[in-house]
C-alpha cells in the first residue's frame, strides 16, 4: 500500500496488504451488515489533518490511461488538502482480494474510499459493514446509505469524434477494441458508430474484446487483426495506447480514450475521449470535510469531466468543423441518441421521437445496427 503524508511525501508500508486484510478491522466492520445507531461519521465535519482518503485502482498508475487519469485526481486532492493523508492500491483484482483491500482501507482509518472502477459486491459488502465510512464506486450502480457511484457520460464525446471518423474513413470500416461486452463498452461503440453514421450512413464498426482493460500485447494483436480486415480507423475503450502504435505503423488513423495521446503518434491521431476527475475528487473530499457529503449517483458531463481532446494535425479542417458544430449543439442540450435506432439484429430498440436518457445509455447491453463482434 502506498500512502502520502501531509506534504505529499510518499511512504511505502512493508506489511503485506492482502495478508493483513483478512484479520484487520474486527473492531471497525459491523457484522452481518448491521448499521451503527446515530448519525454516521461522514455527516459530521472532519478536520483536514485527521482525514484519510483511500483509492483502489483497477490498474497501475503508470498505465498511460484510465488509472493514470484517476491518479491525477489523487494528486489534485493532495494539492487542495495538503494536511490530509491518502492511501492507494494499484491493480486491485476482481476477486475476494478486492474485498480484503477495501476492508483494509477501513482498518487503516479511511473516512472515504473510492474504487476507480466497478467492483460491485466486493465494495458493497464492505460499505454495508462500515456505515461510518463514505464509499464511491466509479462505473458502479448501487446507491445505499453510505455508497454512491460516479461515471463519465463519455458517449457524447465519442459521438463528436465519431463524426470526424465517419468523414475521414476511406474503407467505411471502423475497428473497435473493448475489454468486455459490458454497458460502458456498448455505449462507447454505439456512440462512435452513430456519430460516424450521422455523416456517412454506410460506415460499419467491427469490435474485438480482449478480456482485459490493460493488456498491451492482446490489444496489439486485436488491432492488427482489425487492420488486416480493412478497418482504416481504430478506436476503443482501453486503458493504454497500444492500438495507436499499430495505427501509426500501418498508416491508419486512431481515436483514443482516457487522455490526450497525440505524442504517441501524431500522424495517426484523430483525437481522444479525454477524462478529468480532478474537480470531482476535490469536491467530494471537500464535502466530506464539511460534513455535507451525500451518497448518490452522478455523471461527469461534456465539458465538465469529459470532452474531446484537441484534433490531430492530419484531421481535415472540414471534418473538425462539422464535429465541433455538433459539440456546440450538445453543450446546448441537444440529445443525438434519438429514435428510430435498431440493434444489430434488426430489432427496433428506440422508436421514432424517443430519446435515450443518460441512465439508459449507461445501462445499455445491446449494439446498434452496423456493429459486429459485440454480443
Amino acid at each position: 500500500m502506498t500512502v502520502s503524508g501531509p506534504r505529499g511525501r510518499l511512504l511505502t508500508t512493508r506489511r503485506n496488504l492482502l495478508g493483513m486484510a483478512g484479520a484487520a478491522g474486527s473492531g471497525l466492520l459491523l457484522p452481518n451488515g448491521a448499521r451503527a445507531a446515530g448519525t454516521p461519521a461522514w455527516r459530521r465535519p472532519l478536520a483536514e489533518a485527521d482525514a484519510v482518503i483511500a483509492f483502489g485502482h483497477t490498474g497501475p498508475v503508470t498505465d498511460g490511461g484510465w488509472t493514470m487519469v484517476h491518479d491525477r485526481g489523487v494528486q489534485a486532492v493532495r494539492r487542495a488538502f495538503p494536511k490530509l493523508r491518502t492511501i492507494y492500491v494499484e491493480s486491485v483484482p476482481y476477486s475476494a482480494d478486492a474485498t480484503r483491500i477495501f476492508r483494509q482501507f477501513v482498518a487503516e482509518g479511511a473516512q472515504m474510499v473510492f474504487s476507480t472502477s466497478e467492483y460491485g459486491d466486493f465494495i458493497k459488502d464492505v460499505s454495508d459493514r462500515a456505515p461510518d465510512v463514505a464509499f464511491m464506486e466509479c462505473d458502479g450502480t448501487n446507491v445505499t446509505g453510505n455508497l454512491g457511484w460516479y461515471y463519465v457520460a463519455h458517449w457524447y464525446a465519442s459521438y463528436v469524434i465519431g463524426i470526424a471518423a465517419g468523414l475521414m474513413t476511406r474503407t467505411g470500416k471502423i475497428g473497435f477494441l473493448g475489454a468486455f461486452p459490458i454497458p460502458s463498452v456498448y455505449a462507447s461503440a454505439n456512440a462512435t458508430l452513430l456519430g460516424a453514421q450521422s455523416v456517412n450512413p454506410a460506415v460499419t464498426l467491427q469490435s474485438i474484446t480482449i478480456n482485459a482493460w490493460f493488456d498491451p500485447q492482446a490489444a496489439t494483436q486485436a488491432a492488427t487483426a482489425l487492420a488486416d480486415n480493412g478497418c482504416d480507423i481504430l478506436c476503443g475503450i482501453m486503458d493504454e495506447p497500444a492500438y495507436l502504435r499499430v495505427a501509426l505503423q500501418r498508416g491508419l488513423k486512431a481515436v483514443m480514450w482516457n487522455t490526450g495521446m497525440l505524442d504517441f503518434g501524431p500522424e495517426a491521431y484523430i483525437s481522444s475521449v479525454a477524462l478529468d476527475f480532478n474537480d470531482f475528487y476535490v469536491s467530494q473530499v471537500r464535502d466530506l470535510l464539511a460534513g455535507t457529503w451525500q451518497p448518490q449517483g452522478r455523471f461527469l458531463t461534456l465539458g465538465h469531466g469529459v470532452d474531446r481532446d484537441g484534433w490531430g494535425p492530419t484531421v481535415p479542417v472540414e471534418a473538425a468543423r462539422q464535429a465541433d458544430a455538433m459539440r456546440t449543439r450538445l453543450l446546448a442540450g441537444y440529445n443525438p441518441f434519438r429514435g428510430p435506432i435498431h440493434d444489430n439484429h434488426g430489432r427496433l430498440r428506440v422508436p421514432a421521437g424517443v430519446e435515450l436518457s443518460d441512465l439508459e445509455i449507461y445501462h445499455s447491453d445491446w449494439a446498434v445496427a452496423g456493429v459486429s463482434g459485440l454480443e
